[in-house]
């Protein structure tokens, strides 16, 4: 064990023998430290044996400044600077490869409050700044980031726009493809002659979640363009609230974006550490230390203590995350301040001001004939509206067209977990087992038995897309 301290920061580096990897539990190396808050503490392993314990005098992310010009900028390597980790080293993000020609891959995860729409309205100005054309599709209705309207060159806020917007993409794509093949060209360089193109859909969960009615070509649409547009400048981000990644069509979709992009993971939920370890993003004992909601220590205050105070407020921890796809991914950074502190009653001017003055890049000549009809009625609420009806209809019609059962019902997935879930959906209130199960069993489907019904409502539970109401109770969130 060595030890350096410098203006009051200790840091202490720890090896194992060989033949070990290190590992360690933080509440208990903060009581050995002696220290009563384990947002001080930080530590970082090589996944091996090693591993720097930094012990701050206070919590060294409590306060960031606002991003300068120069962070918004792209450097030589395609990265902008998007805050700092704890140690006040730049943390970088990736919008583009110049080493591969490649667009970017991203995703962003984050419980509610966790800093996400701020996260994405700093990218989006970084993109404009860099004159990435931007397509953004904001499925809270436009509520997440309404700064965005009139900054990026296609402004979404429905499934159905999501759904026009994607299929744009992916013709885009598929004409640069033929278009770079009759040219000799196999890798992306920005500007010669195309722009880079981001396709960003925000609340992804809405879109891909189970019951979405456009969760299947959402879900193959994403894969192509993940697929292939990489090396034709579309690149594709999804920020989501996801606490499972089912929610976002199932891992089998995302775990090549999850490996191979820019992934940054806010504050999470208590399953999602689990679903990230286990399809291989994170090693297998690799341990991040939890991002509290807000930095107040946990301090006991006796009841007959006259000068306690009960003060709930306390600064949050909005922006704070881990560049999973950095080179630092067990090292916690916190995002620059975006915005204003205060909420304000319409527009936030500073978020405004980050966009900085002009228009948004647009597509070049050949892309726009490809996005198509969609493309064109972007900023013509009328004729969009008539796009995504015809949409709506194509849908119902897709999904009348499946032919019912000889009791009436459609054919319900293969799935038990799907099936319990759509039993508990046509409940009203909580359920037990047993009315699951007679739920479950006039579906349609294969014969279940109560133990297998009661097993998928605990996997359920413990991937928090069904909580536990009372004892033997379940229902959906």
């Amino acid at each position: 064990m060595n030890l350096a301290a410098i203006r009051d920061v200790v840091e202490l580096t720890l090896e194992v023998p060989q033949g070990q990897v290190i590992s360690y539990d933080l509440r208990k190396l903060c009581s050995a430290l002696g220290v009563d808050d384990p947002t001080r503490v930080v530590v970082e392993t090589d996944d091996s044996r090693r591993a720097l314990v930094t012990i701050y005098p206070a919590n060294p992310l409590a306060v960031m400044p606002p991003p300068s010009p120069d962070d918004m900028l792209m450097d030589r390597h395609g990265r902008i600077v998007v805050g700092r980790y704890h140690n006040g080293r730049p943390a970088r993000r990736r919008l583009f490869d110049p080493s591969t020609g490649s667009a970017q891959r991203a995703l962003v995860f984050g419980t509610t409050g966790a800093g996400k729409s701020r996260v994405v309205q700093y990218v989006l100005a970084c993109e404009k700044r860099n004159r990435i054309v931007s397509w953004f599709a904001d499925l809270k209705g436009g509520q997440s980031a309404p700064e965005a309207a009139g900054q990026v060159d296609w402004h979404a806020t429905t499934q159905e726009e999501a759904i026009l917007m994607l299929r744009a993409a992916v013709a885009i794509a598929e004409e640069r493809q033929r278009r770079y093949k009759a040219l000799g060209r196999n890798a992306f360089l920005i500007g010669q002659p195309d722009p880079l193109i981001s396709v960003r859909i925000d609340e992804a969960n809405r879109l891909l979640e189970r019951g979405s009615p456009y969760r299947e070509e959402a879900t193959r649409l994403i894969k192509e363009l993940g697929r292939t547009g990489r090396s034709v400048g579309v690149g594709v981000e999804l920020d989501a609230q996801a606490s499972h990644l089912e929610e976002l069509g199932g891992s089998d979709t995302l775990r090549a974006m999850l490996k191979e992009g820019e992934v940054t993971l806010l504050r999470w939920s208590s399953s999602m550490m689990r679903q990230l370890v286990g399809d291989g993003l994170l090693p297998a004992d690799a341990q991040l230390m939890p991002i509290p909601k807000t930095l107040r220590p946990h301090t006991l205050v006796s009841q007959f203590d006259p000068a306690a105070e009960d003060e709930d407020d306390a600064p949050g921890t909005q922006g704070t995350a881990y560049l999973l796809s950095g080179p630092h991914p067990t090292s916690m950074m916190r995002h620059f301040r975006i915005g204003s502190i205060a909420p304000t009653p319409g527009l936030d001017p500073e978020i405004l001001a980050l966009y900085g003055p002009g228009e948004p890049a647009r597509l070049e000549d050949a892309s726009r004939d490809a996005a198509g009809a969609a493309y064109a009625a972007r900023n013509d609420p009328a004729a969009m509206e008539k796009l995504c009806a015809e949409l709506r209809d194509e849908t119902e019609k897709e999904a009348k067209a499946v032919p019912p059962l000889a009791n009436g019902k459609r054919k319900p997935s293969s799935r038990l977990e799907d099936r319990v879930l759509a039993a508990l959906a046509a409940f009203e209130g909580p359920s037990t087992a047993d009315e699951v199960l007679a739920a479950v069993s006039e579906d349609g489907g294969k014969a279940v038995r109560l133990g297998s019904v009661r097993n998928a409502l605990g996997a359920l539970a413990d991937q928090e897309l069904v909580v536990r109401e009372g004892h033997g109770l379940y229902a959906l969130p």
